[in-house]
């Protein structure tokens, strides 16, 4: 087999491209933008246009909504200050969020608000890193009343589940309600990277964004990341598409001017609010496969590139967060079978697919995904802006990641 300077074979790339070229030729994603990268190698697709009824063509510095992609982006934040011993992991919170002091615990999750009983202890950094403080967005079950209630008090809105009020309002919003585990008992979705930057912004004394673009996208070279995306910039944001469950009509979600992401938030959603690129998001993976160097330059130290990149969930809640797993997998789309998780990240504990144990990243409900694998020192990013509302663009990750491995030649 011919095969390329970075360890893929030619004839595995182009099959990469046919694979991703009939998702858009169905007509049910408009476009997508595709790296994958090994060593000093990258290797770009541009598919499709922007909108689904034509206009410009999607380029490689397309920006995208990263939705809960972002994820393992906004963890980094949180490293740097455990580097600098300005946050250390078993540390109660209570200091730096004491809306959440105190806390009670229902008794049951899907029980009534008021039957709790007081937490054993208090939400530590390394709960809330974990996503195991005890409060987090169960989807299986959005008629309880604690769901029911994140969206009735204004926790999170409707529309992709970000933040709307500013960071004190949430906290208060949070502090109204009772935890659904105790902490350290049960891995929950989302909440703990929302948590997380609220905590990184009151640690530094700066906001999120500020404190993420001075110590990781400003030294990384990632210019077009940020939580909005500037007016110079609209022209390269595509619309957020969410299609019919049922018919697969394109509706839009969020648009370009005037959208959600046209203007800066009040909420810098570390749980999803993030905007970038495939380039951006290829020299941050490739910073953590790099033990935390960006060439010269330290970003993180190797330590907390290691906790972040390998599972640090017990073997309970590792039990608890498989089966979940397994029994969300038809609402999914098959996606978040992984086993493990690290900080803001999935870390693959058991061989479900083509994708080898230690391959750690994430995907978002806009239709992004992005990994990488330490086995093949290899980076892929996929990143579309058809939300997960069908089966379509988790597919066409499926498919991407699928064909992807077999690319691989060496």
């Amino acid at each position: 087999m011919d095969k390329g300077k970075s360890g893929f074979s030619e004839a595995g790339l182009r099959r990469l491209r046919e694979v991703l070229l009939r998702h858009v030729e169905t007509g049910r994603i408009p476009g997508l933008v595709a790296l994958v990268g090994r060593g000093e190698e990258t290797h770009v697709e541009a598919i499709g246009t922007m909108r689904h009824d034509g206009g410009p063509p999607m380029r490689r510095d397309t920006i995208f909504r990263m939705a809960s992609t972002t994820k393992p982006v906004g963890a980094a934040a949180a490293m740097v200050l455990l580097d600098e011993c300005r946050l250390r992991l078993d540390d109660p919170v209570d200091e730096w969020l004491p809306e959440l002091a105190g806390r009670r615990v229902l008794k049951r999750p899907d029980g009534p608000l008021e039957d709790t009983v007081p937490a054993r202890r208090p939400i530590t950094v390394r709960d809330v890193l974990t996503s195991t403080l005890g409060l987090g967005l169960d989807t299986t079950a959005m008629g309880s009343p604690m769901m029911s209630a994140f969206f009735e008090r204004g926790v999170y809105g409707q529309e992709w589940l970000l933040p709307a009020p500013d960071p004190d309002e949430w906290m208060r919003r949070l502090g109204t309600l009772p935890l659904m585990y105790q902490p350290g008992e049960r891995w929950l979705y989302n909440v703990g990277d929302d948590l997380l930057g609220v905590l990184v912004a009151r640690v530094s004394g700066q906001s999120f964004e500020a404190f993420l673009r001075e110590c990781v996208f400003g030294p990384l070279g990632m210019k077009d990341t940020g939580f909005h995306v500037p007016a110079d910039k609209l022209d390269r944001l595509p619309p957020l598409y969410a299609p019919d469950p049922q018919t697969g009509e394109f509706t839009v979600a969020d648009e370009v001017e005037g959208g959600h992401h046209s203007r800066p938030p009040a909420f810098q959603s570390g749980g999803g609010g993030l905007d970038s690129t495939v380039d951006d998001y290829h020299a941050y993976f490739r910073m953590l496969l790099n033990h935390g160097m960006h060439g010269t330059r330290r970003i993180l130290s190797r330590p907390a590139v290691e906790l972040m990149t390998t599972n640090r969930l017990t073997p309970e809640q590792l039990a608890a967060r498989e089966a979940w797993a397994r029994d969300v997998v038809h609402l999914s789309h098959g996606q978040g079978q992984h086993g493990g998780w690290g900080f803001g990240m999935a870390v693959r504990t058991y061989r479900g697919d083509y994708a080898p144990v230690g391959q750690f990243g994430w995907d978002g409900g806009a239709g992004t995904s992005t990994y990488a694998d330490p086995h093949n020192g290899l980076v892929g990013i996929l990143l579309t802006q058809t939300g997960m509302s069908t089966p379509d663009s988790a597919r066409a990750i499926h498919d991407f990641w699928t064909t992807l491995y077999q690319a691989i030649d060496d």
